[in-house]
């Protein structure tokens, strides 16, 4: 007689963690540190999730507020350091706003991104108090401060966009020589002024120009008035 075999239950499924924005979010920047910003869709996320996609869209709205959700994590990396009133407030504001260059420089996908992403998080806030605090150490008037945050961090990110695309790009190396023989070697009859700039057009370095840039976007905040406002 042969003995009844005992009947071995199923184990059952470990339960999934509760879905959060947060948790989304996190899986969103894991996702786009491994595979790129493109492959980071509501679809993908939901794999990556063990879910629906309907699912996350309680959580966030669209694949664009997802971006701008995946810039505002990415941006707990800027340096922000300590507040000290008696430093100088430009080398400080440009520290920031180089450090915020710099991390977009790693993901040219988002630096795109960014020049459409409306960030709300707790880190853009961060990031934008600083920036006025230091801006407002110049004795800029407040709507000039107000207003120039905003060009500076596009100066930003349209930096990083370009020139973190070219580094990654392979035929970018090709589109810059191709560019300075033709800036060379340019008639001077027909384009004079190109000659004579040369070779300071295509002189200096990433740096040395980002931080020039940044001069140039200070110096205008701090003297060119907002239209209607009060001095």
């Amino acid at each position: 007689m042969t003995a009844k075999r005992e009947p071995i239950s199923r184990r059952e499924r470990p339960a999934k963690p509760a879905l959060t924005r947060r948790g989304i979010v996190d899986a969103a920047v894991r996702v786009m540190r491994s595979e790129g910003l493109e492959k980071v869709t509501m679809r993908r996320l939901a794999q990556e999730l063990d879910t629906g996609p309907a699912s996350l869209y309680v959580y966030v709205a669209n694949t664009a507020e997802l971006h701008a959700a995946v810039l505002d994590a990415l941006l707990g990396e800027v340096e922000l350091p300590a507040d000290e009133p008696g430093a100088d407030w430009r080398d400080q504001l440009v520290a920031v706003l180089t450090s915020y260059a710099h991390l977009l420089f790693e993901h040219p996908q988002l630096a795109r991104s960014a020049l459409v992403a409306r960030p709300s998080g707790e880190n853009y806030l961060n990031l934008v108090e600083r920036l006025l605090l230091l801006l407002s150490r110049s004795g800029t008037p407040q709507a000039q401060v107000a207003w120039g945050v905003d060009n500076l961090l596009q100066y930003a990110t349209a930096t990083a966009a370009e020139h973190g695309t070219q580094e990654r790009d392979p035929m970018s190396r090709d589109d810059w020589d191709a560019l300075a023989r033709a800036v060379y070697g340019a008639d001077e009859a027909v384009h004079p002024m190109i000659k004579a700039h040369l070779p300071d057009l295509l002189s200096g370095t990433e740096s040395g120009r980002l931080a020039w840039g940044f001069d140039v976007v200070i110096n205008g905040i701090i003297h060119t008035p907002v239209p209607g406002a009060e001095g």
